[in-house]
């Protein structure tokens, strides 16, 4: 059901594309990308797992694709984790090689080149559709990374509804410059122009200069890509001919949704999603795009919102609840990790995201954040910390914001702002607060704002709360 040619249609009607691929200063046709990755099946065919150090790089792309074409389990491995998880990694997942690129400790791992210029015409059988494609290793904030099994079935249909969604064709050039050890880079980026047959264009590091030189149709990007690009106006003005721009893996601030729609004429596609679902929700080529909000539910996706009793929220545009899904696209279990899996599904089989957010009455979602870190309870209100940080990003003198809730002997949760100033402005905590008075509720205002440098970030943009929250 997916990729054993990559794309079997096209290389049967003999629709090879010299560039199909550009990653790294190396360029693969179409039937490079098959020859090569089909070598790479015979090395690898009958391993049980193997890791890839999920490096931007031409060995990486044809380590998944030979991985895929042969039906063995890949396990995405960041060029920058730590030793410890590393550690763990490996042995959680049991790998037995590295394929592709070997970092510096293998971890007493053999090693499996990739050969760039070896060439395999080898026809071998599609793997079971049920059969784990990818094992993805959560970031680890609850504890050690888990392993998120996803099949192979779950990526076809969870491609197949983006490329319904977002009309996505062949005739595109997608780009991006994000990590192939997530599913944004990975799945969607890469996996999803080697389905659909598109060009893929993988710019390295994610600058402007990057993405306005590449000339595609289809970007993808984090939220603190499209920031740096609203900053640079003339890079910015050159993806006007683009077709789509597309951003997730975080909320997209309302001002930088402005920027990009004024500088590129394009109103950003946003879109949601998680390792253990896919994308789940996106807004459409021809629908309604309204900034914060991510859309619905793409093809054969079902959401509901419940209360703290686990009953039904109304979706009213107003009411936060406990974001549940059922979907095609789900993830089939954490890898030896049977209570999780069990916790993570309740007695129907809706997964338990773990995200907020409110419904309105035509099916508009909106994500609130993490029930753990962006749902705060304060003196008896239910607060969406990202209602509060687009109101903050509103504001001229800040450039980043993040909202949490701290432990407050009166109020139970008080509402605390940590903010970035913009270049050369010290961002006055006393007039935020009044401002997030004057635009919101009184009670959803800051009771403290802090002025920081910088967030702490991870790979994909997303601000490490947690880290703000052990400031008391």
């Amino acid at each position: 059901m997916l990729l054993t040619s990559l794309n079997p249609a096209a290389v049967a009607a003999g629709a090879d594309i010299a560039d199909a691929v550009r990653i790294d200063g190396a360029v693969l046709s179409r039937n490079d990308l098959v020859g090569a990755a089909t070598s790479v099946a015979e090395r690898v065919g009958g391993a049980r797992r193997v890791a890839v150090l999920a490096t931007p790089t031409a060995a990486t792309v044809l380590a998944v694709a030979g991985c895929l074409i042969a039906g063995v389990p890949v396990v995405p491995v960041p060029a920058d984790v730590g030793l410890a998880e590393r550690a763990h990694i490996l042995a959680d997942s049991a790998a037995q090689a590295w394929l592709g690129e070997q970092p510096e400790d293998p971890g007493g791992l053999p090693h499996v080149p990739v050969r760039l210029y070896a060439r395999s015409w080898h026809r071998y059988p599609e793997p079971p559709a049920e059969a784990t494609a990818l094992i993805v290793y959560t970031s680890g904030t609850t504890g050690p990374p888990k392993g998120v099994q996803l099949s192979r079935q779950a990526i076809a249909a969870d491609l197949d509804a983006l490329a319904q969604a977002w009309q996505w064709t062949p005739d595109d050039v997608l780009v991006h410059g994000l990590p192939l050890f997530h599913v944004h880079g990975l799945v969607l980026g890469l996996l999803g122009s080697l389905r659909i047959g598109n060009r893929f264009v993988h710019t390295g590091k994610p600058t402007p200069a990057g993405y306005a030189a590449a000339g595609g149709s289809l970007y993808f990007g984090v939220p603190t890509v499209w920031s740096r690009v609203v900053s640079d106006p003339e890079a910015a003005r050159a993806l006007s001919s683009a077709r789509l721009l597309v951003s997730g893996s975080a909320p997209l601030p309302v001002p930088t949704f402005s920027g990009l729609t004024e500088l590129t004429g394009h109103r950003p596609v946003e879109r949601y999603g998680s390792t253990e679902s896919l994308i789940t929700l996106s807004t459409t080529v021809d629908g309604e795009r309204r900034p914060g909000w991510v859309g619905l539910p793409l093809a054969g996706v079902r959401t509901r919102l419940v209360d703290d009793a686990g009953d039904p929220a109304p979706h009213d545009g107003e009411t936060i609840g406990r974001l549940q899904v059922r979907s095609p696209t789900l993830f089939d279990g954490y890898l030896n990790l049977p209570d999780a899996t069990a916790a993570a599904f309740d007695a129907d089989g809706w997964y338990r995201t773990g995200d907020v957010g409110i419904i309105d009455g035509d099916g508009m979602h909106r994500i609130v954040g993490r029930e753990s870190v962006d749902l705060i309870k304060s003196g008896g209100y239910r607060i969406g910390a990202g209602e509060v940080e687009s109101v903050l990003l509103g504001h001229p003198d800040v450039v980043e914001a993040a909202v949490v809730g701290l432990p407050d002997t009166d109020l139970g949760q008080r509402i605390v702002a940590f903010v970035v100033g913009s270049s050369g402005i010290k961002a006055d905590p006393v007039a935020l607060i009044e401002f997030v008075a004057q635009q919101l509720s009184v009670h959803k205002r800051p009771r403290e704002v802090r002025v920081l440098d910088a967030l702490p970030r991870n790979a994909m943009g997303k601000v490490l709360k947690k880290q703000l929250m052990t400031q008391g």
